[in-house]
């Protein structure tokens, strides 16, 4: 399920990048193009208008859908929580009681060798 959602999310971002990039430049941003005519607070709305706001909709949905799904698989704990287990003293008990290499001494052309601990 949370694979569906997942393909649908990334369709949903493509599809809507493509249409806000298809739509034409009327803000005059940074002060070029578009020339100031209307004094009108909205523009008339267009079917690449319409598509954008169903797409921004339905990929706001999607992502509340995948941040539910991923809360629901959580452990329930927190990454705290987890980091506490991996630096638990029986991890560094054990870790310490494997064999390290030496370096050999200087003048000593023997290969690297494991501690005698």
């Amino acid at each position: 399920m949370e694979n569906v959602v997942l393909i649908v999310h990334l369709i949903l971002a493509l599809a809507l990048i493509g249409v806000v990039l298809m739509q034409r430049s009327e803000g005059g941003g940074l002060g070029m193009g578009g020339g100031g005519g209307g004094v009108s607070g909205r523009a008339a709305a267009t079917a690449l208008g319409k598509v954008t706001w169903i797409l921004a909709i339905a990929f706001i949905c999607t992502s509340i859908s995948l941040t539910i799904i991923a809360a629901q698989k959580s452990a329930g704990g927190s990454v705290i929580d987890r980091l506490s287990d991996v630096t638990a003293p029986e991890a560094v008990e054990e870790q310490s009681t494997t064999d390290t290499l030496l370096p050999p001494a200087e003048g000593d052309d023997a290969p690297l060798v494991p501690s005698a601990d």
